[in-house]
């Protein structure tokens, strides 16, 4: 597949809008992130290159973050191969080891998950995803009934199960990403997860005891009524994909409002995340 490099250099701007500028990147086709000197590059296949839609992105923009860009075609290579090359493990509160399985396995690790690296979020790495693991690490998750929504490459499904879930559903949109958790269940030998295609449409009538859902603020304010309806009473909503601040503001206001209780967050890089109970 014939890939386009985009080259984005800070003119201006805080790192936290670089994180919220890179989201809404992966929101219009773009896969894979490096940091430069500068600012980043950004990667896309060629054939779904937008500079229309790049540039209403750009000026989209809050006040405060420029950037410019170059496009650059590369050849073609394994870019699957090539991704994986620079996916280095990690270790989560000395509790939680998230590796590829060309990496050495570490035995004495309580928790250790193998994820076969693609071109997508959900290997631990961002920081939403390790706010979320640390959650699930923290929490009791035995004999529950779980939702993973946006599962990614299922890594917060796995450690649910892991953890003793009776049961995990992982939903995402991008049928890669359900390719990739039904590859990672085998990996990580587990068979109590479901994986469906779609979006919140796929659990209405369903009801769960914890729902897991690290996607970005305006998505998570548009399911919250379905996450109410298919929460049972006393269930736990674990939310992230947001920044600190305004956008915490925002949906614990918004959750509040139909029946859910703030308990915690976390930050990390001014990105966040939080734990609701649904009471009403």
């Amino acid at each position: 597949m014939k890939y386009s490099e985009v080259i984005f250099t800070r003119i201006v701007g805080e790192e936290w809008q670089q994180d919220l500028f890179i989201a809404e990147l992966a929101d219009i086709g773009f896969d894979t992130f490096e940091d430069t000197e500068t600012g980043f590059a950004a990667f896309i296949p060629t054939a779904n290159l937008d500079l229309q839609a790049l540039e209403t992105v750009i000026l989209q923009q809050e006040d405060g973050f420029e950037v410019r860009y170059e496009v650059v075609d590369l050849q073609d290579q394994n870019w699957n191969k090539l991704w994986e090359s620079n996916f280095s493990p990690i270790l989560i509160d000395n509790d939680c080891y998230v590796r590829a399985n060309f990496h050495p396995a570490k035995p004495e690790i309580r928790y250790e998950i193998i994820i076969d690296p693609k071109m997508s979020f959900g290997t631990g790495h961002h920081q939403t995803t390790t706010m979320i693991l640390r959650y699930i690490l923290e929490n009791n998750f035995q004999d529950k009934e779980v939702l993973d929504m946006g599962c990614g490459t299922g890594i917060l499904a796995i450690l649910a199960s892991q953890k003793e879930a009776r049961h995990v559903l992982a939903v995402d949109f991008d049928d890669v990403c359900i390719a990739s958790v039904e590859e990672n269940k085998l990996l990580n030998n587990v068979s109590n997860i479901e994986s469906k295609l779609g979006s919140y449409e796929t659990i209405i009538g369903r009801e769960f005891d914890i729902i897991l859902a690290n996607i970005n603020r305006n998505i998570l304010l548009e399911q919250f009524p379905q996450y109410s309806k298919s929460l049972r009473l006393n269930g736990e909503l674990y939310i992230s994909g947001f920044f600190d601040g305004e956008d915490l503001s925002i949906l614990r206001t918004s959750a509040e409002a139909i029946g859910f209780e703030f308990v915690s967050n976390k930050v990390m890089d001014n990105w966040c995340s939080a734990k609701f109970v649904k009471v009403k």
